[in-house]
């Protein structure tokens, strides 16, 4: 992460505050004026953007008892008693953001608060990598909100706030695909129009930048930002697809009811299925007064082994593991041809085929407005597909073949670039900070 020669402050950072995952860059404690991305859990640099919330437990200084990352992925799956809050960011820009949220033991948490937790945590990890972080770069998508101004001003607005609640004193803001494009930046050795395509679990983001040797010291790039859009469409969005189409069949998903006399048979009702496809929602699914309601709708199948699937997994807490086991499935058929789901954790011998035309036929319209994205993208900088130089792909779902090949195919005559799936924008953050703070 190449920055000036010069020593850097030791009072700056940057946050990739991500959907799905985040990451700290700090400066180089070797004093070489470059920026390192510091090491959140153990030697990851990337950690996933979650905070889980024990029923049980004193409170602290911060606090009710938490578990952040990994951790606090590991305790939801568990069961452990208590609150998960995940894509924390979608919070921003809605009316929850002042509001209070249940977290299990009695105990209520201010939504603000909880964001303001989880930077705190963040800022602390930035501070073990040998900085007392005052200053800071924060990323943000294209839009907050999409379509609202008001909304989506008030949304960073909140972010700002958050993060002067625990001590940043001086807040920057740089777009998430523009900082990868400053990543991006290091190895241009020409002028070129650059077409970042930033899609994680939550949003897809593009952006049309100009990048080049000449402009990299130029610390205002306002001008060199030709045009953003963004959807909320992503990753977690292909997950729910495949499970739906994939998996969810074999449980009765989709699946008619019994005949019965002079009516034609009715679909089984599909909350339950959308829900178990549904990661924050998954949970929901094992409450007593629900598992029993589910267990009386025998009737409503025209097949028994379908209820008794959707039952084991809902007795057996199983819900994450076909979460997993959807994900996993995306991936294999990404990589060509189709797949088999092994599902024999919940009946002896049970398996699914999922080909990759049953995946593409499940994943097309969200991939089509994700690739019209793009388009719409560079129609707004009031260019046409000939004109883009190059696509970075960057951020976790661009790793799915079918997503980032469709989008290649609007610009043939464009270089195919990829950074690091999950860490290139805290990268470019990073650089952003010391080229904006460097004294």
């Amino acid at each position: 992460m190449a920055s000036s020669s010069s020593a850097l402050p030791r009072d700056i950072c940057a946050i990739d505050f991500g959907t799905s995952n985040s990451a700290v860059a700090v400066p180089d404690a070797a004093g070489t004026g470059a920026m390192r991305l510091v090491p959140l859990e153990g030697e990851y640099t990337t950690m996933p953007t979650a905070v889980f919330y024990l029923a049980e437990g004193r409170h602290d200084a911060d606090g009710p008892p938490r578990a952040f990352g990994r951790a606090a992925m590991a305790a939801y799956e568990e069961g452990t008693d208590g609150r998960l809050m995940r894509s924390m960011k979608s919070i921003l820009g809605s009316s929850l953001i002042d509001q209070v949220t249940d977290v299990g033991g009695g105990r209520g948490v201010k939504y603000a608060d909880m964001l303001a937790g989880y930077l705190k945590y963040l800022r602390r990890r930035a501070a073990l990598g040998g900085v007392e972080p005052r200053r800071v770069v924060l990323g943000r998508p294209v839009y907050f909100v999409d379509e609202d101004p008001a909304r989506d001003a008030a949304a960073q607005a909140s972010l700002a706030a958050a993060a002067r609640a625990v001590g940043f004193e001086d807040v920057q803001f740089q777009f998430e695909p523009i900082a990868a494009a400053f990543d991006y930046e290091q190895q241009a050795t020409r002028e070129q129009r650059v077409l970042v395509a930033d899609i994680g679990g939550g949003t897809s983001d593009f952006s049309l930048v100009r990048v080049g040797p000449e402009r990299v010291k130029r610390l205002d790039r306002r001008d060199d930002i030709l045009a953003n859009h963004g959807v909320h469409i992503a990753g977690t969005d292909f997950d729910r697809h495949i499970e739906l189409a994939g998996i969810l069949r074999e449980f009765g998903y989709r699946a008619m009811g019994p005949a019965k006399a002079g009516q034609p048979p009715r679909e089984v009702p599909s909350g339950i299925y959308f829900d178990l496809a549904t990661w924050h929602l998954i949970n929901t699914c094992y409450s007593p007064q629900r598992v029993m309601e589910l267990r009386n709708m025998r009737p409503f199948y025209g097949d028994a082994r379908h209820h008794q699937r959707l039952m084991t997994v809902l007795e057996d807490r199983l819900g994450h593991e076909l979460a997993h086991r959807a994900e996993d499935a995306k991936i294999a058929v990404s990589g060509g041809g189709g797949c088999n789901i092994d599902l024999g954790l919940i009946e002896s011998g049970l398996n699914v085929d999922l080909s990759e035309e049953t995946a593409v036929g499940a994943l097309q319209s969200d991939i089509e407005r994700i690739a019209a994205a793009g388009r719409e993208t560079v129609a707004m900088a009031g260019l046409t597909p000939a004109d883009v130089d190059a696509l970075y792909f960057t951020g976790g779902s661009t790793g799915f073949r079918l997503l980032a090949e469709r989008i290649a195919a609007d610009y043939p005559g464009a270089l195919q670039v990829r950074g690091d799936r999950f860490a290139s924008v805290a990268t470019g953050l990073g650089l952003h900070a010391s080229r904006l703070f460097a004294r």
